[in-house]
């Protein structure tokens, strides 16, 4: 009986750990980031690939490296005036899914 226990209480937290590890992925919203992105696409194009030397492309980067460097500029803690001006207004759900968005496309 007791063994029985122990294998239920693994399944139970497997199960767990499983749901918990992908929630933030589920949370994010690429198509919601694909119509936010309209603002983005003048430097970064909307298919992530920049148009512009000093803008970097977006396409295929790491979606929590994304998320980082959006609330750094949000923040200020990272500098460039135009990205820190289009950072602000975003709400932490609008950087989530333009990371999903960006972070979905093949580089």
């Amino acid at each position: 009986m007791t063994w029985r226990l122990r294998i239920g209480g693994l399944v139970l937290l497997s199960g767990w750990i499983l749901v918990s590890a992908s929630a933030p992925a589920l949370a994010a919203d690429a198509q919601a980031g694909r119509t936010k992105a309209m603002q983005c696409q003048t430097c970064h194009g909307l298919d992530g690939k920049s148009k512009l030397p000093e803008a970097p492309n977006l396409a295929g980067q790491v979606e929590q490296y994304l998320v980082k460097a959006l609330k750094d500029y949000r923040t200020g803690a990272r500098k460039d005036e135009m990205m820190t001006m289009m950072a602000k207004p975003l709400s932490d759900a609008d950087i989530a899914n333009l990371a999903a968005f960006y972070s979905s496309l093949k580089p």
